[in-house]
């Protein structure tokens, strides 16, 4: 199979692979520009990004902003011309300022998912001359038909959707329920390629799927792109690699991990997550952890009166190392991962996966 090329709004990917945007660390400017160098979509998470700052806990969301737009223009000099993009989500309290920091920054892409992003158009247009292009990450069809026809008010049309099943590592748009006898993508994929016929019909333009969740190899890949996805966004292998931003403590997680260690759990976020069970882990499940002050005030839907952990603290652990106060997020094929190799050969290794089939 030929490498198909993958557009959003006004880039071009020559590798149809956009990076995962994984949160608190683990994808910043050194991941991000390392995959854009490949070709493909490089992503710095803006969740978290200001603890790289140490008074992230007295300025907190000013610290996001810093950090975030250091991160970019970072990305983008180290990219060589490659595309970056960010992953913004709807859920953090300080959503639109990390926004609006990343269209000044001139970033390529905003993927923003953790809710929908219905007034993402909205603030683009307070950058008239913006090229960044704006992607919702959704987990339904519906979710895809609801943005289509709020964002026609601001006369604008995704310029591209990440469709994230059930099988992806951190936060999922599923619920518990769904989880067990979870949907294929494939079919999630075939159902909002119908669903977003008409928009496009309308539009006289493609609207690209990029397919999420449960993609591990180059036939994987090939396979979605043959159902009609334009390309697809992996996480998980992007862990393992020497240019990923995490200690090396919180790769080596990925490559301990049994197929029994990946687990859904109930995040503080109210959201259920995929994540590699560990002894912090466990002991949340025992009742052993307490109530906490919150010190970072991250994500709307968090109750701290309620919650057994502070997830940011949580994750900040785990991106520096120390797994034995934290936990590391996966997706369900994260205990095939079995060594850490550079970016460059992970890509290298997909695209002859692709071309193979």
């Amino acid at each position: 199979m030929s490498i198909p090329e993958l557009k959003i709004g006004e880039h071009t990917a020559t590798i149809p692979i956009v990076q995962g945007g994984m949160g608190v660390g683990i994808s910043l400017s050194g991941l991000a520009s390392a995959v854009a160098r490949e070709g493909a979509i490089g992503v710095v998470a803006a969740a978290g990004i200001g603890f790289l700052r140490s008074d992230y806990a007295k300025i907190k969301h000013k610290a996001n902003l810093i950090v975030l737009k250091e991160q970019i223009k970072k990305a983008k000099e180290l990219a060589k011309g490659g595309i970056i993009g960010v992953n913004i989500m709807v859920a953090l309290t300080d959503y639109e300022s990390l926004v609006r920091g990343a269209l000044e920054s001139e970033v390529d892409i905003i993927f923003s998912g953790a809710g929908l992003p219905l007034n993402l158009p909205k603030l683009k247009q307070e950058f008239p001359d913006s090229k960044t292009a704006l992607v919702p990450i959704i987990s339904s069809p519906r979710a895809a038909a609801i943005l289509c026809k709020k964002w026609k008010r601001f006369g604008y049309l995704p310029d591209g959707f990440v469709l994230e099943g059930p099988m992806a590592g951190g936060h999922l748009g599923f619920s518990e329920n769904d989880l067990v006898a979870p949907p294929l993508i494939q079919d999630l994929l075939i159902e909002t390629k119908k669903i977003l016929a008409p928009f496009e019909d309308e539009a006289g333009r493609t609207i690209p799927i990029i397919v999420a969740g449960g993609v591990y190899t180059g036939a994987d890949i090939a396979q979605m792109l043959r159902l009609g996805a334009s390309g697809v966004q992996m996480g998980t292998r992007f862990v393992a690699t020497e240019e990923c931003d995490a200690d090396v403590k919180f790769k080596q997680e990925f490559i301990r991990a049994r197929k029994e260690d990946i687990v859904i759990i109930k995040s503080p976020v109210g959201l259920p997550g995929r994540a590699i069970k560990n002894e912090f882990l466990l002991s949340v499940e025992k009742g052993e952890k307490t109530p906490f002050s919150c010190p970072y005030h991250c994500i709307k839907t968090c109750d701290p009166k309620k919650a057994p952990y502070c997830i940011s603290l949580a994750l900040i652990n785990a991106q520096r190392g120390r797994l034995d106060k934290g936990f590391a997020f996966a997706g369900s094929n994260a205990y095939r991962v079995d060594k850490i190799i550079s970016v460059k050969a992970l890509i290298d290794e997909l695209v002859a996966g692709i071309i193979k089939v």
